[in-house]
């Protein structure tokens, strides 16, 4: 669990839907699929959640990996000397304005180059007990994604952070609010529940 804010990175592009986040390697430590972070916008915080990291290959890389045998020594130094490019794609799911979280899409995306940074548990507390559940329809809607599996690894990670505050059936009340949303859609139920199942064990 984050337990301070955490630089992970600076925004290549953006939009009021997601944007995307570039770093290296070395400094992807703390963020994860299914991840809460910010992005500031003057006035604004824009919470985003990632879901997806990459690594993109350049022509040293395609050449070690053809290579018969490559040293430790040289993939170390390839990973942490060299700008190997990373990076994380981000949904918008919010922003926090005068005080006040809002599950809605902001007024304005970020900038490029700002410094994008991973939620501490408090913030992750304030946003995700927020409402009703209210930023759930903006994973939703993205059916060209893994859902499933973002919505379990998501909610496995604010679980614990809202049994430690004390409201430890926030996680039910997540899988009772998802059955409600895709009553529906049969399919995506079963294969959100499923996931959850694994992820929520118990």
């Amino acid at each position: 669990m984050v337990k301070e804010a955490i630089e992970i990175g600076r925004l290549l592009r953006s939009g009021i839907t997601g944007f995307v986040v570039g770093c290296r390697v070395s400094e992807l430590e703390a963020p994860s699929f299914g991840s809460l972070v910010l992005a500031p916008l003057g006035d604004y915080q824009i919470y985003g959640l990632i879901h997806d990291i990459h690594v993109d290959d350049d022509g040293l890389v395609r050449q070690l990996v053809t290579s018969d045998s490559v040293n430790t020594e040289v993939i170390e130094d390839n990973r942490l000397n060299r700008n190997v490019p990373m990076e994380m794609s981000v949904m918008t799911v919010g922003y926090r304005a005068q005080d006040k979280v809002w599950h809605l899409l902001p007024p304005r995306a970020p900038l490029s180059l700002d410094s994008i940074r991973q939620c501490t548990p408090d913030e992750i507390f304030e946003f995700t007990g927020s409402g009703r559940f209210g930023y759930f329809r903006h994973i939703l809607r993205n059916s060209d994604l893994p859902i499933s599996e973002l919505l379990a690894a998501h909610l496995q990670q604010v679980q614990p952070v809202h049994v430690a505050k004390g409201k430890a059936t926030w996680g039910n009340d997540a899988a009772k609010e998802l059955i409600t949303l895709l009553r529906d859609d049969y399919p995506t139920l079963m294969s959100v529940l499923s996931a959850l199942g694994d992820a929520l064990p118990g």
